[in-house]
This record gives structure tokens, C-alpha cells and sequence, in this order.
């Protein structure tokens, strides 16, 4: 049963709160009033049980059916905070708070969680437990390792975890899923590029950390172009490139490099950590510097698990229909700490369509409310479908 009329009753009353979450983003563990508003709300909907300051401002709600004789725990995960970033939207409902945004609709993902959570309470429709999870950081923070470090997996005995995301280009009303390696490792760089400063007028007196870096950069890509097989998937970018003085005339002594890593197999992974470190040291060497390179191992690959996307994509199914399913999505370099869960418990992740529209993390994305009673309607079947009442 799709659930879409009922989601359709309280579809007004969630893009209220879909739009004051839009309006007041915070990043990354600061989600104090976001973690405030959803624990209120699962009181109020009937939360047997809510729990606070999980992974610092994470909560969790249990929600029991009306049967527990499958000793069934499934667990649903949204993520709350947003990114340092200016919005341009335009919009009424517009963020307050300068530099901060949430252009990646974790508002939305958090919304639809709550719709879930109050149908859920409501009808209890199912044998075993519900947990609804509420992350922050998820946008670089590690909050998905944080929970899990703190033992929420065993704390509320979570057997299987589901997870979703919004996705602009796919029509609302449509989701897409597949098994396996589905979004890339993320990790990140720090290359401390150290010479000899000295005056602009005079390069021979020094060791110019400006062109050594530059060439660093450049011969980063090779990693891709010349390391990689063909067939595999890494993406190498130096995203900053900052000198420690800011003169004209001056030849830094010093040059810092950051960037990040994806890629979708352990082995890949190995290869560009090493590489990285070998192309930054001896490209360094040969113009008479150093380099330095921090290498850290963030988000790993996020893998589903197959029995598990089989079962979320036949659930979608129902939700919306065959031919609005596409268990075979495209792998994505984006990187996602869901990770983190699907390492701890068996599990999937998928994709709901957002509509036209700018992409995540640019300053003019929205979220698409319309997308709300489908992403509802998915979470609770999800629940009566992998714990049917007897």
C-alpha cells in the first residue's frame, strides 16, 4: 500500500517545517535547534522512547508496532545539518544565517523522516521495532561514525539501516538503487610544500614553494591519467592553493595544498595515497624542496548491501511504480558517511528524485517539497514491508 493519500493529508504541515529547518541551517555537529525541533516532534507524535546527544547532537525515536514477536529493529537514518555557504535562492523562506545553507537538502531528508515517524506512531502497522535516526555532520563532520562509535547500533539492537537522498535531475515521484559500491571513498589531502623565500627580484637566491607546487598540482592528474586502469574511478582534486605571504615581491618559503581523494575500491584507495606521496616528494626533491603530504582516510566507499537494495527497491516499487525505479543508478564520486552505517549493519541507500534544478552544494539548490509524500510513503513502507503484522 503506496500511503501516498495519507502523506498527502500532512503534506502542507511538513513543508512548514521543511521550510523553518530551510530558513535556520546549522553545520555540521552545532545542529542544537534542528536536534531540539525533531526530538520535540517525536514526542509529540508518540515516540516510545527518544534519545538525545547521540554523536553529540544526533537523536534517535523508537517507535514499537503493535507486534514484536519477529523481534525485528529496522533503523531509518536522515541527515540535518547544512554547508558553509552563501544562499542565492532568492527564496522567502530563505537561510537567516550568512554562510550557511542548506544547499544539499538534509531539511527535506529530515522532513520526510518526521512524516514517517508521525504515520508510524499513528498506526503501529507492523511486528517489531522502528528507529528513526537524526545525524548531523554528515557534510565532513563523520557524525555517521560518531553514532556508530557510541555503540547506537547495539545500544538499540538496529539489525538492518536504510538511507536517503534527494537527487536534482531525476523527476520527482522516481528513485534510483544499486547493489554494491554506490558512492565514492572521500578523503583528504595536506601538502606542506617548504623551500627557500627570498626576493621576487632574485628567484636564484631561493626555492620557489610557488612553482614547485604548481607542479605538484599538475602532476597529480597523472594519478588518473597514467597510474589509474582505465576502467577504475579516482578523481584527484587540489582544491587550495594558499602561500604564506601575500606580497608581490616576495618568493614564499612556504605553500600549503589541499584537496580530496575518490575513489570506489580499496585498492584504488591504497594507490592513490601512495602515489600522492610519491609524485608530491619527488617532485619537491628535484627542485631542491620538501613536501609533506597528510593524507586522511575519511568516508569510505559506501556499499549496499544486496539483499537489502533487492528489498528497497521492490518496496519503491510498490511506493511508485516499476517503471519509476532504476535499481541500476550510475555510480556517484560524491562521497556520503552513511558509510559508516552500512559498515556496521546490512543495509541500502537510495536515491529520490528532486526535479530540474540546481544541484547540490550550489548556492541556487532547493529542495523540492513535491518530493516530500513519496520520500514519507517509502520510510513507512519500508517499516510494514520488512516487519509485516501478522
Amino acid at each position: 500500500m503506496p500511503l501516498i493519500n495519507r502523506f498527502a493529508e500532512t503534506h502542507a504541515e511538513l513543508t512548514v517545517i521543511r521550510r523553518d529547518l530551510h530558513a535556520h541551517p546549522e553545520l555540521q555537529f552545532d545542529c542544537h535547534r534542528t536536534a531540539n525541533i525533531v526530538a520535540e516532534k517525536l514526542r509529540e507524535y508518540g515516540c516510545d522512547e527518544v534519545k538525545t546527544g547521540i554523536g553529540q547532537t544526533g537523536v534517535v525515536g523508537v517507535i514499537k508496532g503493535k507486534q514484536n514477536t519477529s523481534g525485528k529493529v529496522i533503523g531509518l537514518r536522515a541527515d540535518m545539518d547544512a554547508l558553509p555557504i552563501f544562499e542565492a535562492t532568492g527564496l522567502e523562506y530563505a537561510s537567516k544565517e550568512a554562510g550557511k545553507m542548506h544547499a544539499c537538502g538534509h531539511d527535506g531528508h529530515t522532513t520526510m523522516l518526521l512524516g514517517a515517524a508521525q504515520y508510524l506512531c499513528e498506526t503501529r502497522n507492523f511486528d517489531g521495532t522502528a528507529v528513526v535516526i537524526f545525524q548531523p555532520a554528515e557534510e565532513g563532520g563523520g557524525g555517521g561514525r560518531e553514532m556508530v562509535d557510541e555503540g547506537m547500533m547495539e545500544d538499540f539492537n538496529i539489525q538492518e539501516v536504510y538511507g536517503m537522498h534527494n537527487w536534482p535531475g531525476v523527476d520527482v515521484g522516481k528513485f534510483g538503487i544499486r547493489p554494491g559500491p554506490f558512492f565514492a571513498a572521500a578523503d583528504l589531502i595536506q601538502i606542506d610544500v617548504t623551500g627557500k623565500g627570498a626576493h621576487a627580484a632574485k628567484p636564484q637566491d631561493g626555492v620557489d614553494t610557488t612553482v614547485v607546487a604548481a607542479h605538484i598540482v599538475i602532476a597529480l592528474q597523472t594519478i588518473a591519467s597514467r597510474v589509474a586502469d582505465p576502467l577504475e574511478s579516482v578523481v584527484v582534486s587540489v582544491t587550495s592553493f594558499e602561500t604564506e605571504s601575500k606580497a608581490f615581491n616576495v618568493i614564499p618559503e612556504n605553500v600549503e595544498l589541499r584537496g580530496t581523494v575518490r575513489t570506489l575500491s580499496p585498492a584504488m584507495r591504497d594507490t592513490a595515497e601512495e602515489q600522492i606521496k610519491r609524485i608530491a616528494e619527488n617532485t619537491a626533491a628535484a627542485f631542491g624542496a620538501t613536501a609533506k603530504v597528510t593524507y586522511d582516510r575519511n568516508y569510505p566507499v559506501m556499499v549496499n548491501h544486496d539483499d537489502q537494495t533487492e528489498f528497497m527497491a521492490n518496496v519503491a516499487r510498490t511506493v511508485v511504480g516499476d517503471h519509476n525505479v532504476n535499481d541500476d543508478m550510475e555510480q556517484t564520486m560524491g562521497g556520503e558517511d552513511f558509510a559508516f552505517m552500512l559498515e556496521a549493519r546490512p543495509g541500502a541507500y537510495i536515491l529520490c528524485g528532486n526535479g530540474e534544478g540546481a544541484m547540490v552544494h550550489h548556492p541556487e539548490y532547493n529542495f523540492n517539497d513535491e518530493a516530500i509524500p513519496a520520500g514519507c510513503s517509502l520510510w513507512a513502507n519500508i517499516i510494514e514491508q520488512g516487519m509485516p503484522a501478522v
